[in-house]
């Protein structure tokens, strides 16, 4: 670390009145303290508060353009399923035409989901995703199965509205010969609400339609998924779940958190290539079948979630339709970039990397290329990148172990200069001078004082991308990696290995580096550096843990190789004082 100028003293100010500063150690102690509160601290400043009992439900508009280029939406994947003949209203049927009677749940199964189906409302009340778990270990179920809601597929009505609960009435239910689809029809006479879906094998996209009118008169409406959506068992899924919709017109991804309703739905308007529901590694968008405008619209619903079934949270939901008559491709899947890629380029954008995007998506798409094409296992994907950051940044390194070695030589002329000023109080002027003398001294060998903060520094970027990287990125969900049975998680063991091995390596790494600082007090504010790293990265995801252990063991052996380089001798030989005879 940077050599203060006082050597022990504590340090004049420049100027009278002025505060004195922080020594570089305190500096960079306090940054990584801010930098774990940071992390640590803002999933509670998203934290969700109950809406006010009893407040106007009344919908606020915020209205995008409407006039805009046609749709893209459409999906590009091979995989999707056959759209079925384009709905028409018929005048309603007599009310005996209907079954209103309750039938056992209908189970869609593919390669990738286990869907339930109620023919109460013709909604969805479980949707499994086979290839992946939840929190709790068991299958992940993307639906709130707590909630005592209106369940996904419900239908909302922005304007005219049926006189029966067509969201709780009976449906009839006529499954398809292939069991890959189901259609749904209520009618009462008056009202005729008619909802079909398909299913194909192997693909994350499948088709919904749906349509309502009364008394032959088509009736806009919306389809709903509410009370959350995504892994209900992680702590405070709120925090985690935003809805989603692509504005074509204005070419950007919009999302919004659950707080925007927490005074009512709002409604967004315009020209979209996609509308949905999202959460860190999971999203269900409708991308619409027919070009024109669509209307999206965002919930907030104060219900319990399968794990905490006696706290009720606020949580997101999300109406999305073209009319009365809306026919959708719908993915609903893992935000992996090749999948979403495949089905509509824009999705892509539905993987937020955040404002280090610029360095977090090219550091995963790295990763990912080495785990696809040579490695096969991200943590070992991880460790390969991490070495080869630290190469690339080695002629960096190496120009800052120099410097450190010449601040060592440095010592001793350092010393005769507080020698001859340690009899000067603090505020005596001549303070400045000292620490002027010593600024000379190091400017007249090129020892750059800040140094010794180099290396945490250049690791810094890296660590913000990683961690946005595995908060993100589902590729990294459920990665293993030796013991480790969750790259994204901390390590389930009683005691993770990880963190006290990354310790033991800060503390060994801060012995072989050359110590610019002989005040044995800041020497011992030092130590406590690694304890807590140690103490910020415990509970951090055992990937980022894993890069900053990589880091520190090549760092280390970088070290090790410059300690016995003659590179070295001739760093500290340089900034000796030459006696008068020409001996050193």
């Amino acid at each position: 670390m940077a050599e203060p100028v006082n050597s022990g003293a504590p340090q004049a100010p420049n100027e009278p009145g002025k505060k004195s500063e922080l020594s570089m150690e305190t500096r960079l102690l306090l940054a990584f303290i801010l930098m774990g509160a940071v992390l640590f601290l803002t999933p509670y400043f998203y934290k969700t508060v109950a809406p006010p009992a009893a407040k106007n439900s009344a919908t606020t508009t915020a209205t995008t353009a409407k006039n805009g280029t046609p749709s893209s939406a459409a999906p590009t994947g091979a995989a999707s399923p056959t759209p079925p003949p384009a709905p028409v209203i018929a005048p309603a049927a007599n009310a005996s035409a209907t079954s209103q009677q309750p039938l056992p749940p209908f189970v869609i199964e593919t390669e990738y989901y286990k869907i339930a189906f109620s023919n109460q409302g013709g909604t969805v009340r479980s949707w499994q995703l086979k290839k992946f778990t939840g929190n709790d270990g068991k299958p992940l179920d993307l639906v709130n199965t707590a909630a005592k809601v209106e369940a996904p597929f419900s239908l909302h009505f922005p304007g005219q509205k049926p006189a029966a609960n067509v969201n709780w009435t009976y449906y009839s239910q006529k499954p398809d010969p292939d069991n890959l689809g189901v259609a749904y029809e209520y009618s009462d006479g008056h009202t005729l609400v008619r909802k079909t879906f398909r299913f194909v094998k192997n693909s994350y996209q499948s088709q919904v339609t749906t349509e309502v009118a009364i008394d032959g008169k088509p009736v806009p409406h919306l389809i709903e998924w509410r009370a959350g959506f995504g892994d209900l068992t992680v702590a405070a899924p709120a925090a985690n779940q935003r809805t989603v919709h692509f504005d074509v017109t204005g070419n950007k991804l919009a999302e919004e958190v659950v707080k925007a309703a927490k005074d009512g739905p709002v409604t967004f308007k315009g020209t979209f290539s996609f509308a949905g529901v999202a959460d860190s590694y999971f999203a269900a968008v409708f991308l619409p079948q027919d070009p024109g405008p669509m209307e999206t619209m965002v919930f907030a619903d104060n219900v319990p979630t399968p794990v905490e079934k006696e706290k009720p949270e606020l949580m997101i939901g999300t109406g999305v339709g073209q009319g009365a008559v809306n026919r959708f491709s719908l993915f609903v899947g893992p935000k992996d970039l090749d999948i979403l890629r495949k089905v509509n380029p824009k999705l892509e954008q539905v993987v937020d990397f955040g404002w280090m995007a610029f360095l977090a998506k090219p550091l995963f798409l790295i990763v990912n290329w080495f785990n696809d094409g040579f490695v096969h296992n991200y943590g070992w994907s991880i460790v390969v990148v991490t070495i080869v950051i630290n190469f690339i940044l080695f002629p960096l390194k190496l120009s800052n172990m120099k410097s450190m070695r010449k601040m060592q030589a440095l010592q001793p002329q350092i010393q005769s200069i507080n020698d001859r000023y340690k009899n000067i109080s603090i505020r005596d002027p001549k303070k400045a001078e000292q620490n002027q003398e010593v600024m000379d001294l190091y400017k007249k060998h090129g020892v750059n004082p800040m140094g010794g903060c180099v290396p945490m520094l250049l690791q810094i970027p890296f660590f913000f991308a990683f961690y946005k990287v595995f908060t993100v990125s589902v590729e990294m969900r459920g990665a293993s990696w030796l013991w480790v049975t969750d790259l994204s998680q901390p390590e389930h063991l009683a005691i993770k290995v990880l963190p006290l091995a990354m310790i033991a390596s800060q503390f060994y790494m801060q012995k072989m580096t050359p110590q610019a600082n002989v005040d044995p007090n800041q020497q011992r504010m030092m130590m406590f550096m690694p304890l807590i790293f140690g103490f910020m990265f415990y509970n951090f995801p055992s990937g980022l843990v894993l890069y900053y252990l990589t880091s520190n063991l090549v760092s280390m052996g970088q070290q090790l190789f410059f300690n016995h380089t003659a590179a070295a001798d001739q760093a500290a030989a340089s900034v000796q004082v030459k006696k008068k005879n020409g001996r050193k």
